[in-house]
């Protein structure tokens, strides 16, 4: 005798199940970025190039952006990583090695081409994870912030890396998107949601590819200098019309997190 009430029990009990084995594998699915930064920093210390401290920032780094999207997959109950998240994984990698390169630079030397031909590529990368999400139509608020926190940890390493031939004024560069994320904690008017604005993206990367050039030591100083005062510029700029306008709309205060904004332009993806 048939019994469609038990027949939808088993149905339903065994979809549970196999959507629980892909969300878990989606969950593994930033390890390998872990496994590739871990052996990518074995090939650097056979040669010299990583000190113990290196292995510990760059370990540290790759451990803990990693748990941190893995978490983010799971609370979100996703069940692709998707080919962009896996191209911004792959950037990720790279900032993990830079990391480790900046971090042994401050006891042993390390050859300033090494750590700009290593960051060049991850800022590339940039703008082809979020091609690939609008291609794929996977864009999502994860893949933007995965997207944003790869390119704010990069711009902080590589400030880190030129500020003893620049200057210590230049980490401002690295440090600005920390300090607008510490700002949002203590002043609620500035926790809301911003609009959408392709800018922020062009200063982004602008501010990169001055770090590279002022990191790869193969410019004039003042070249150096100039170019990355105009990124420093430019992120005043940028973050101080963001603040501006929180300031403007801070009656009506938005969590961040809600934006509403049409997905083709976050840029980024699941």
């Amino acid at each position: 005798m048939n019994h469609p009430d038990r027949r939808r029990r088993v149905l339903s009990v065994t979809h549970d199940r196999n959507t629980g084995r892909t969300v878990g594998k989606v969950q593994l699915a930033p390890l390998s970025s872990l496994v590739a930064g871990v052996f990518a920093l074995a090939l650097l210390d056979a040669v010299g190039e990583v000190s113990a401290i290196g292995w510990m920032a760059g370990f540290t780094y790759l451990f803990v952006s990693n748990a941190l999207i893995a978490r983010g997959l799971r609370t979100r109950g996703m069940l692709r990583f998707g080919p962009a998240n896996a191209a911004t994984a792959a950037r990720s990698t790279l900032v993990g090695v830079v990391t480790a390169l900046v971090a042994t630079s401050f006891t042993a030397s390390v050859p300033p081409l090494l750590i700009a031909g290593i960051a060049a590529p991850a800022l590339a990368l940039d703008a082809v994870d979020g091609w690939i999400a609008r291609r794929t139509g996977t864009q999502s608020e994860l893949g933007a912030r995965f997207d944003m926190e790869v390119d704010a940890f990069l711009l902080l390493v590589l400030s880190l890396f030129v500020a003893g031939d620049l200057g210590w004024w230049i980490v401002s560069i690295g440090a600005l998107r920390y300090l607008f994320v510490v700002a949002g904690w203590m002043l609620p008017w500035m926790n809301q949601a911003l609009p959408y604005r392709y800018w922020r993206k062009v200063v982004t990367a602008v501010a990169g590819i001055a770090l590279v050039v002022a990191a790869s030591g193969l410019f004039a100083l003042w070249f150096s200098l100039a170019a990355t005062l105009i990124a420093l510029a430019l992120l005043l700029e940028s973050f101080g019309r963001d603040v501006l306008w929180l300031w403007r709309e801070r009656g009506a205060v938005v969590p961040r997190g809600f934006e509403v904004r049409p997905l083709d332009t976050l840029g980024d993806r699941t």
